[in-house]
């Protein structure tokens, strides 16, 4: 009866996907509504095989959860963790007299209210209750009640197109990542556009790689107008030839592309500095135009995470957990959006805070209108901004919001500010100045109107101290006028390689491309830094081994799936499909059977016995000069404990931080020779005449007793930390592969006590029983009694063992609030903040890491710890 009285009180249910949307919905909504959070997707294609009901797993297509016989007909079911989940909502649905969805205004939300629909259509048909659909662009009061006037359908189009994706990524990631498993290595994955992203990491690698460096010279000179200021001019003119700059020399041989330039050694600089001083100097050219700078867009998704990773190093998945906070706690706009588009409401409230803080001279006549530059942009219709009317400014949530939050809160508004306000004028002077058979060329600005750059300024934190750096005076000067040359200063150059990207970078490059979506790139750069194939080395990323012979693979025997064009063509049909335009299932078809067979199907079929585990695993560095062993072809190999250098019959191991532009092949043969060395023994055991080695191995240096070729069993002994490889000694070997020692017999046991080194260090042993030995006892001295006195004392953890004292500390913030520690662990040096611990990965050591670096490897950490803590609790949940 109590059931019933509340099915007939009138109250409505809004679903929305996350408990932090739905508290703060609900703040706005009377008592006739109560609002419920769907925790994300209710539904999805199985993970594998055991998800899949029993009555469909004899079917061929069952592991792939796509029924590529039937019009590729997802096969959709509710994960085990999200059932009781769905019973609530169910029993929810039987509460309410109208049913209103309000999740996300994207595809993927789209999708959820649709799944949501299919989840609870018994309930909802058997009380025939009426299902509306509600969109809004910013949570606030005035936003859901507008809402609530004006709701619609689900949108069909955009759920079949975000169906259509999540097939195709299924279809292209369970048909290649197998064959990755079957000839590189299991665990691997591959991505429809994650693997395009890595082949773009990958090829600004090579190029890196195949990059020569070229040196060249020119001039700088100090001028001075007779009683006015100085300024600098740089040699462009010799003799009527130019001087070069980094882009006239090929990247790969570094030699000019044009031989009719004028370049310059060291030498040749100071001895022209030396004549040029001898002639006079005079004004040959002045040109001065007027110029305007325009305020940037304000923010969509891929700006956001690029600039949010330039001013803070926010990497775009944090951006978007902080940008995610913001939204649903009711601070700005929806975060996934590549519309620039600002709506009335909007440009009334930055018109108005721009009046207020900066006078109506900053305002334009009109509110600025912008045109979305992304390709096929879609997804939300309005871009990020501060939410509501009159926008919060920053000052007021200083302290209301986390401290991150706030930043990229601040980042917002300014930028949405300065989006409104007018343009920046100034004016541009070029000079020229001869000196004999010399020309030297200057150039000045001078802002005369700041504009918007009094709110904003790209890259820049501070917008007053950026407009001083964008001055560069000269003095008024006019044609033929006499000016003194002070000093001629010859300055070298050396050209560089391209710059590795940035996520920033990557980002921006795969959305001029037309590759992916503002939901998809922070999830990309997830995927290829936690698989292996891209690390970091600051900001840039750089591929790793493993992701340079997946890219190779890839583009060497599927160049179509990982060809940029095709890429961008993949989203323009996913695009069409969205409007309405385009048949998903032809598309499937097309893209999976392809033109007469011709498919991703019959691909995979073909090449999974043409690939060569033996070729794809090894990528070829170069060839050394000469003859025999050592004019070999090198090679990297990909081996069981990770990467290797091959050449012929020689193998070394490769320094875990050396990144591939930095292994020439010099640096080969170099590491080459040293693993030669290491297969050298230092000696023989006097006992057994077998040869003893000292070797570096993953924990660090180690003494061998035997190679494995005699049949005997190999031992090995860790060397105590601190000891370099070549400064042991025969005689220390043998000290050290004497060790486990006998110290005595246990009193109260009978027990043997033994003193070994391990690869933590020195410990003491009776027998489960052991204990670390203090750096004040030695393995080589300790008695009896220190190691029973050691035993008795109750066994603690080894990072309680260890010295407390920092490797390196980080202090940040204004005040030095937060610190940041460098320690020394079990597994290697970690950083903590105290409550969260980072190890450090492979390729970073102690003394390269950066505070950024730092502060990076601990939000990734405490972001796998939530997800780890949020799935214990629904283990422990489904376990009641």
């Amino acid at each position: 009866m109590a059931k019933a009285k509340r099915q007939d009180s009138g109250r409505s249910l809004v679903i929305v996907e996350s408990p932090t949307k739905a508290r703060t919905i609900s703040g706005f909504l009377g008592p006739e509504f109560f609002v419920e959070a769907s925790m994300g997707h209710v539904r999805d294609l199985p993970e594998g095989a055991k998800d899949v009901p029993p009555d469909y797993r004899k079917s061929g297509w069952a592991e792939l959860g796509v029924n590529v016989e039937e019009d590729f007909k997802p096969l959709y079911v509710i994960p085990k963790e999200k059932q009781k989940h769905v019973t609530k909502l169910r029993r929810a649905v039987k509460d309410a007299a109208r049913l209103y969805l309000a999740t996300d205004e994207d595809r993927e939300g789209e999708a959820i209210s649709w799944h949501l629909c299919e989840v609870l259509k018994p309930e909802i048909e058997r009380k025939q209750l009426p299902v509306h659909r509600l969109v809004f662009h910013e949570i606030t009061k005035e936003a859901i009640q507008k809402a609530l006037q004006s709701p619609r359908d689900i949108n069909e189009d955009l759920v079949r197109a975000q169906e259509a994706r999540r097939i195709l990524d299924r279809l292209f990631g369970y048909g290649l990542s197998p064959l990755l498993w079957r000839k590189i290595r299991a665990g691997l994955s591959a991505g429809r556009v994650q693997s395009v992203a890595l082949r773009l990491v990958v090829e600004r690698e090579q190029q890196r790689m195949a990059f020569r460096p070229a040196r060249y010279w020119d001039l700088t000179g100090l001028f001075q107008k007779q009683n006015d200021g100085q300024f600098e001019a740089k040699l462009i003119l010799l003799e009527g030839k130019r001087l070069p700059e980094g882009r006239d020399f090929d990247p790969t041989t570094g030699q000019p592309k044009d031989p009719d330039l004028a370049i310059l050694d060291e030498a040749a600089a100071k001895r022209w500095a030396d004549e040029l001083l001898r002639y006079p100097a005079r004004v040959a050219e002045v040109e001065e135009k007027p110029y305007v700078a325009r305020p940037a867009p304000p923010f969509i998704t891929s700006t956001l995470q690029q600039e949010a990773n330039r001013k803070f190093g926010f990497t775009a998945r944090y951006t978007m957990q902080l940008a995610q906070s913001l939204y649903e706690n009711g601070y700005i706009t929806y975060m996934r959006t590549d519309s620039t588009h600002l709506a009335p409401v909007a440009l009334e409230a930055a018109r108005e805070t721009i009046a207020a803080l900066f006078g109506e001279e900053y305002l334009p006549p009109e509110p600025r209108v912008y045109r979305t530059r992304v390709r096929n942009a879609q997804e939300a219709h309005e871009a990020i901004r501060p939410a509501g009317h009159p926008f919060r400014s920053p000052e007021e949530l200083r302290g209301v919001l986390p401290p991150d939050e706030w930043k990229l809160y601040e980042l917002i508004w300014k930028r949405t500010i300065a989006s409104q306000m007018r343009d920046a004028e100034g004016k541009r002077v070029t000079v020229q100045i001869a000196m004999g058979p010399a020309r030297f060329h200057a150039s000045g600005k001078t802002i005369t109107f700041p504009g918007y750059l009094r709110a904003y300024v790209e890259g820049s934190d501070d917008p007053e101290a950026e407009l001083a750096d964008r001055e560069v005076v000269i003095p008024p000067l006019v044609p033929e006028e006499e000016v003194v040359c002070q000093l001629l200063e010859p300055k070298g150059h050396t050209t560089q390689p391209p710059p590795r990207y940035t996520e920033a970078t990557l980002i921006r490059t795969l959305e001029d491309m037309g590759i992916g979506r503002p939901s998809t790139y922070a999830t990309i750069l997830d995927t290829i830094l936690s698989r292996n194939y891209v690390t970091k080395r600051g900001n840039a990323l750089a591929p790793t081994w493993l992701g340079m012979a997946v890219t190779n693979l890839l583009k060497d025997h599927f160049p179509e799936l990982v060809d940029y064009q095709f890429t961008a063509q993949m989203e323009e049909e996913l695009d069409a499909i969205s409007r309405g335009e385009a048949n998903p299932v032809d598309y499937l078809r097309k893209f999976y059977f392809g033109n007469e067979n011709r498919g991703l199907k019959e691909l995979l079929e073909k090449k999974i016995g043409e690939i060569r585990a033996d070729q794809v695993n090894r990528i070829l560095i170069g060839q050394p000069k000469g003859e025999g062993p050592e004019a070999a072809p090198i090679y990297v190999r990909l081996g069981k404990y990770g990467p290797y250098l091959e050449q012929g019959d020689r193998r070394a191991p490769l320094p875990p931080e050396l990144l591939p532009d930095e292994l020439t092949v010099e640096k080969a043969l170099e590491l080459l020779r040293k693993a030669a060395e290491e297969d050298k023994p230092i000696g023989f055991c006097p006992q057994t005449n077998r040869p003893i080695y000292v070797k570096t191995g993953r924990f660090g240096p180690y003494v061998q007793l035997g190679n494995r070729r005699d049949g005997q069993k190999v031992r090995q002994v860790y060397l105590p930390r601190g000891t370099k490889r070549e400064d042991v000694t025969l005689e220390q070997a043998l000290e050290w592969l004497s060790f486990p020692k006998k110290v005595g017999v246990h009193p109260d046991n009978g027990k043997e006590v033994f003193v070994n080194i391990g690869r933590y260090g020195p410990y003491v042993q009776c027998d489960s029983e052991t204990r670390s030995l203090p750096p004040e006892l030695s393995p080589k001295t300790i008695t009896l009694e220190q190691a029973l006195e050691l035993l008795a004392q109750p066994k603690t953890s080894r990072r309680t063992r260890r010295s407390p004292e920092p490797l390196r500390v980080f202090t940040l913030g204004e005040n030095g609030e937060r610190v940041i520690r460098v320690m020394d662990g079990r597994y290697g040096p970690y950083v903590t903040d105290g409550k969260t611990n980072a190890t450090l990965p492979k390729d970073l050591s102690v003394d390269a890491l950066t505070a950024e670096q730092a502060e990076e490897l601990l939000r990734q950490r405490a972001a796998q710890q939530a997800g780890a803590t949020g799935r214990r609790k629904r283990r422990a949940r489904r376990s009641t």
